[in-house]
């Protein structure tokens, strides 16, 4: 059984409509596979546009890391330097308190807390999201309350306000919590660089790895190539967001954490270059691919880790491969001793935090043959 094989059998067993993979690895020409369509009988191409969700996490840390190798920032940096308002947030006692229990932080946030997922904001590892402080989340629309195209944050300053109200969930650098400290980090890195955010990822990453289609929403001139973001429901898949749904105009907030929509060979581009140091010093490729975090760290994070820990805005698994996964359909890992990449986008939404039965079966083909 070959991968075009993996992806047509989910295909025919009412998976997934369509679904494209990759697999590249150093010296060979990628092997890309082109399956089905996007739900409404339009085949799909290798060129086709989809949301690439939670994908966005590890692009975003390597832009932030290229402004360390630049010296634009320190990984010791308190971020307050750059976003005052964020000066004097006080940590919740517990997770069940009430949002105004609570007692002093211990210390400042760094850029090393941002870009590890321990800067004290995140999603608290339960559902249902009931606590008050998830539900003080959901009310200011801070972009942790559902996947992505549900909610609608405000622009960035505003963003920032309302955050700044709330208290940290956890002590800096104790706790290792999703979703948020990607987004903080968008906002951190429109600070220090005085840059709107999808200028400065075209000009760190887009632009040096050579991706064209990468962007915080689809262009007019690109939206035939865009597809429906599609949902399971009782009676089959569910139009979650159209081609002229959410993505079809520039965001008031680009989200770090969610926001973009790429190609399979943009993919390519940057997986490629993000193993070929054509995007990072060493040093800085070291540090976003090694494990960062405790035993207890990844044991409160297994909701959304599943046995992996994290390196800078994206999962380590215990075999040392590297990447991160999109809810809205797609995956990436990359084995840092062999330089194989998996890519595996599709445009059916995830039921929860675990995967799907095809990103399983995709990377056992790949990676077990």
């Amino acid at each position: 059984m070959t991968i075009g094989d993996v992806l047509q059998a989910a295909v025919d067993g009412g998976q997934v409509p369509g679904a494209i993979a990759a697999v590249t690895a150093p010296g060979r020409e990628p092997d890309v596979q082109v399956v089905g369509d996007d739900g409404f009988g339009v085949p799909l191409r290798r060129d086709t546009i989809m949301r690439i969700a939670s994908m966005t996490k590890p692009i975003l840390a390597t832009a932030a890391l290229t402004m360390v190798d630049a010296g634009e920032m320190a990984l010791s940096d308190p971020i307050v330097r750059w976003l005052p308002e964020l000066a004097g947030r006080r940590v919740l006692r517990a997770d069940d308190a009430d949002v105004d229990d609570t007692v002093p932080a211990g210390r400042d946030v760094t850029v090393t807390d941002v870009l590890s997922f321990r800067c004290g904001d995140g999603m608290l590892p339960r559902f249902p999201m009931d606590a008050p402080i998830q539900l003080a989340y959901a009310a200011a629309r801070l972009g942790s309350d559902g996947p992505p195209g549900r909610y609608h944050p405000p622009a960035a300053r505003e963003w920032l306000r309302r955050l700044a109200a709330l208290p940290l969930c956890a002590q800096p650098g104790t706790r290792w919590l999703y979703q948020t400290s990607a987004d903080l980090l968008g906002v951190l890195l429109t600070r220090v660089s005085g840059t709107p955010l999808g200028r400065l990822l075209h000009e760190r990453v887009f632009g040096p790895a050579g991706m064209v289609d990468t962007a915080f929403h689809v262009s007019p001139d690109r939206l035939d190539r865009f597809v429906p973001q599609l949902m399971n429901t009782e009676d089959g898949f569910g139009v979650f967001d159209p081609v002229h749904g959410m993505w079809a105009r520039a965001p008031r907030f680009p989200m770090g954490s969610s926001g973009l929509v790429s190609t399979v060979d943009d993919l390519i581009c940057y997986t490629d270059a993000l193993r070929d140091g054509k995007l990072l010093s060493a040093v800085s490729f070291a540090a976003m691919t090694t494990d960062h975090l405790t035993a207890d760290q990844r044991d409160n994070g297994a909701l959304f880790l599943n046995g992996a820990g994290w390196g800078y805005g994206q999962c380590i698994e215990p075999d040392g491969r590297y990447g991160w996964d999109g809810g809205l359909g797609t995956g990436w890992r990359a084995d840092p001793h062999t330089g194989v990449s998996d890519l595996l986008l599709t445009q059916v939404m995830w039921a929860g935090p675990d995967g799907t039965e095809l990103l399983d079966a995709f990377r056992a083909k790949v990676y077990d043959g």
